[in-house]
């Protein structure tokens, strides 16, 4: 049977899989994206996250049918530019090319897609969005992204389409890390909440978030640390996650006022973490600025979790029909 890796290239984290045609993971495995050095230790650490995915099944990568990879950015053919949440990544990079080296897989299918687009294709073809023909994958982590499936097929405009984080929702409003202001990643990014949170500690409020971060080992306020301070009733990580539920509120409500579709889907690492219950007050705060506010959207977390963007990283390896 045939078998298929899949790579999330998430700000975070990189999530590698070896799937079958069945869609069931064989093997998986997590490494931290590299926070310092540029596109190629990224693809370094791509190489090896996919390596130890191929482990547990006793894999050679050379028996891959193919590789995908979700990678944050514009992408055109095997190339990546402007991921921006990825370390020294402001130009354009031969992606693909990197990882046929540092893979040793030399003539293999390597395909590279948008990384909220590969997830929201799965969430369509295996997981919440299954009984839809269209919707609206919005993907709240790191950064806020969003994939578009119109009339059953992905919509990809000129190859940076579903960029819902970079829509404002407040004019001349907060900085966001694109260097642009009032974006809805300015206010729900975890980055940019992260930086926020930081300036408002410096100024004196108090916070156990970053305590929780020291004591959990971790670098960077995680999904896993924002649960954490919700759960010990942190104030100020009430107000910072309040903040950005009312900007995911009024961004993914005007893109419905556009598109006008009957689902959306909520993943990313907050998204799912933070599961159902705020995904109904995410719907809670588009009601205030659906223009059809009668019938509004339904809207799911995703069903396929963390697993989501490396499974859809592998579809787009697959033969149709597989």
């Amino acid at each position: 049977m045939p078998l298929y890796g899949g790579i999330d290239l998430g700000g975070t984290k990189i999530q590698a899989v070896i799937v079958d045609r069945d869609h069931e993971v064989l093997g998986q495995a997590r490494r931290p994206t590299p926070t310092e050095g540029g596109p190629e230790d990224v693809a370094r650490a791509i190489a090896q996250a996919l390596r130890s995915a191929a482990a547990p099944a006793e894999l050679e990568l050379a028996q891959l049918g193919g590789i995908g990879v979700g990678s944050p950015g514009v992408i055109e053919g095997g190339n990546v530019s402007t991921a921006r949440n990825l370390p020294d990544w402001e130009g354009t990079f031969a992606l693909a090319e990197a990882l046929e080296t540092e893979l040793e897989v030399s003539g293999m299918p390597i395909e590279i897609g948008n990384d909220v687009q590969v997830a929201t294709d799965a969430e369509f073809e295996l997981g919440a969005g299954r009984p839809y023909d269209s919707l609206i994958g919005v993907f709240w982590g790191t950064g806020v992204g969003a994939g578009l499936i119109l009339d059953g097929e992905p919509w990809l405009g000129q190859g940076g389409a579903g960029e819902i984080g970079h829509m404002v929702v407040e004019m001349d409003g907060a900085r966001c890390t694109c260097g642009r202001c009032g974006c809805v990643e300015a206010y729900a990014g975890r980055a940019a909440m992260e930086i926020h949170a930081r300036k408002l500690h410096e100024k004196g409020r108090h916070t156990d978030l970053f305590k929780l971060m020291k004591e959990h080992d971790r670098t960077r306020l995680t999904s896993g640390i924002w649960e954490r301070a919700l759960n010990h009733e942190d104030k100020l990580a009430i107000e910072l996650i309040e903040r950005a539920i009312a900007a995911l509120g009024a961004g993914i409500a005007s893109a419905v006022n556009l598109l006008d579709v009957p689902a959306v889907i909520i993943g990313g690492g907050l998204g799912v973490r933070l599961g159902d219950p705020y995904a109904k007050r995410i719907a809670a705060a588009m009601q205030p600025h659906l223009f059809a506010d009668d019938r509004p959207p339904d809207v799911h977390v995703a069903k396929l979790g963390d697993l989501g963007g490396a499974i859809g990283a592998a579809l787009l390896v697959e033969p149709a029909g597989a």
